[in-house]
């Protein structure tokens, strides 16, 4: 968990935030056919963040979530392998080095068909929370 303190005022009268170091994430169970690892940094679990939250992912070969229609956007940097994402208008592959934006309220599904599957980080906003994911049953 993070550790932090109150908020002071500033010289301006303004509450001035103070900076948190988040010593380890805590890791969440996922959805899909196969464990998949995330690790929260940041977020509603590990930093009490409604606004943002930010994660490392590692997803297996063979890995597919449900599709869902989310409540924030979701930004998704590729670090190793590929991600596939499947919208209503056709599928991407992402591959390292890569990046793609899922809108808030367009259909996505995430999967990793290539060999080595693919480790990503992923940052929503707002932060991801179970109630907002809007999963396909």
């Amino acid at each position: 968990m993070a550790t932090g303190g109150a908020l002071p005022r500033g010289t301006h009268g303004k509450m001035e935030a103070m900076a948190r170091k988040i010593e380890k994430p805590t890791i969440i169970t996922s959805a899909g056919n196969l464990p998949k690892k995330i690790a929260e940094y940041v977020g509603r679990v590990n930093s009490s963040t409604a606004a943002v939250s930010i994660a490392h992912m590692n997803s297996p070969s063979g890995w597919l979530e449900p599709g869902q229609t989310p409540e924030f956007d979701e930004y998704t940097v590729v670090l190793r392998g590929t991600l596939r994402v499947e919208t209503k208008a056709g599928m991407m592959e992402i591959d390292a080095g890569q990046a793609i934006l899922a809108p808030q309220g367009e259909w996505v599904r995430y999967s990793t068909p290539g060999a080595q599957g693919a480790e990503y980080i992923a940052v929503c906003i707002p932060a991801f929370a179970p109630d907002t994911v809007h999963r396909d049953e």
